[in-house]
């Protein structure tokens, strides 16, 4: 499982032209899901998204994680982070799980991550077209693997 996290001051997902998910300051995690991932991985990722210090403590060093400060997760799925991109001029997908199952595993994610975040996690629509916006605050973004 991989997740591209990015500190945001706030951040929404539309589909369709209609806001499906949004949040105020907090993070954004993109996520995608691969071959062989199962529960091992969402509890780590999960672990690792709400635990991860990147929010500023009293002296601006990123001594804080989103459960220290009681920010919202905007979790949003997308395989192409799973891409083979190796060779040639064209990204590859079969290094991606397939749909149906990288469904499951996404939605247990954010099953986990809203049982162990009250503060809110908000969502996209799997494999739909989706319009991320966001506001990077420093910016932050880090590459997670689970």
């Amino acid at each position: 499982m991989i997740s591209v996290i990015q500190r945001v001051s706030s951040a929404s997902v539309a589909v369709a032209g209609e806001t499906v998910g949004a949040i105020g300051p907090g993070l954004l995690a993109l996520v995608a899901v691969e071959p062989g991932d199962g529960e091992a991985q969402v509890e780590r990722m999960a672990r690792r998204l709400l635990g991860y210090r990147v929010f500023g403590d009293d002296r601006g060093r990123m001594n804080r994680s989103l459960a220290d400060v009681g920010g919202g997760l905007l979790l949003v799925s997308q395989f192409t982070l799973a891409a083979d991109t190796g060779s040639g001029m064209r990204p590859g997908f079969s290094t991606a799980m397939a749909p149906a199952e990288a469904e499951r595993i996404f939605d247990a994610l954010l099953a986990k991550c809203r049982e162990m975040h009250p503060a809110g996690v908000e969502t996209g629509r799997f494999g739909a077209h989706m319009v991320v916006s966001l506001a990077n605050d420093g910016p932050v973004t880090f590459l997670l693997r689970a």
